[in-house]
């Protein structure tokens, strides 16, 4: 894509997200607009659906790897927890696609604020969750298994890893337990460019989306102190369960 066409793409997204407030203004108030709740709905999901394949494009997460389901599905969560003002620190979110093999680049960190992809690495997922592919998930303590859904980044503190990152889980029954099982935002290295040097897939952890250790700062110091975590994967229980996606 030549810089003219970004350039486009992005103006493009500019317009469409800021017109956003304006739909949802909109949407609280039915009455001004002489038009039936379906229809006011219908345009809202439509603004919105443009707003995200706009900023999807614009951004080039294709070309990262990043699955653009993955996507609508964060930026649907993230916008709808954002409307109850879950979030202290607005227009972050890390996405991390378990959909794809560890060996891949599979978190993405986005600016959406000023558009822009902060940083793609890669995460680690929970050692019982699968080998090379994430495949079984839970909620339960001592499972070793990764929690899929959107979390709240809270504060930091320096354990064994170093510098870590807790975060809570915001769906009952799929993540709520986060804390209780210690699931932190920590460094590693048992993953990264040097891990695979030695190893078909990459090293799996307790159930933390743990990551390079050379990113760990540039990572929690960006998002930690409220900002929205979301961990997907087609599992086709979580896409029917979570009330954040469907509610």
């Amino acid at each position: 894509m030549t810089r003219l066409k970004i350039t486009i793409v992005s103006l493009f997204v500019i317009i469409a997200l800021a017109l956003l407030p304006l739909v949802n203004s909109g949407k609280n108030s039915t009455f001004l607009l002489s038009a039936d709740k379906r229809t006011i709905t219908t345009v809202t999901n439509n603004s919105v659906s443009t707003a995200v394949n706009l900023l999807y494009d614009s951004l080039q997460l294709e070309k990262f790897g990043l699955k653009k389901e993955a996507f609508i599905y964060a930026f649907t969560g993230y916008k709808n927890l954002s409307e109850k003002a879950v979030f202290n620190k607005e227009g972050i979110i890390t996405i991390c696609d378990f959909s794809q093999s560890s060996k891949n680049k599979r978190l993405y960190l986005i600016d959406l604020n000023n558009y822009k992809l902060l940083l793609n690495t890669y995460v680690a997922h929970g050692r019982n969750s699968g080998g090379e592919f994430a495949k079984k998930f839970s909620n339960k303590p001592q499972s070793l298994q990764s929690s899929l859904g959107f979390y709240k980044t809270k504060e930091t503190y320096f354990g064994s890893h170093g510098l870590a990152l807790t975060i809570a889980g915001l769906e009952k029954g799929i993540n709520d337990k986060a804390e209780r099982r210690k699931i932190v935002v920590h460094g590693s290295d048992y993953i990264g460019d040097n891990y695979l040097r030695f190893s078909k897939y990459m090293g799996r952890s307790f159930g933390c989306p743990a990551i390079p250790k050379k990113y760990t700062n540039q990572l929690i110091n960006t998002i930690k102190n409220g900002s929205c975590l979301f961990i997907y994967h087609p599992d086709k229980y979580y896409l029917a369960a979570s009330k954040i996606l469907n509610g």
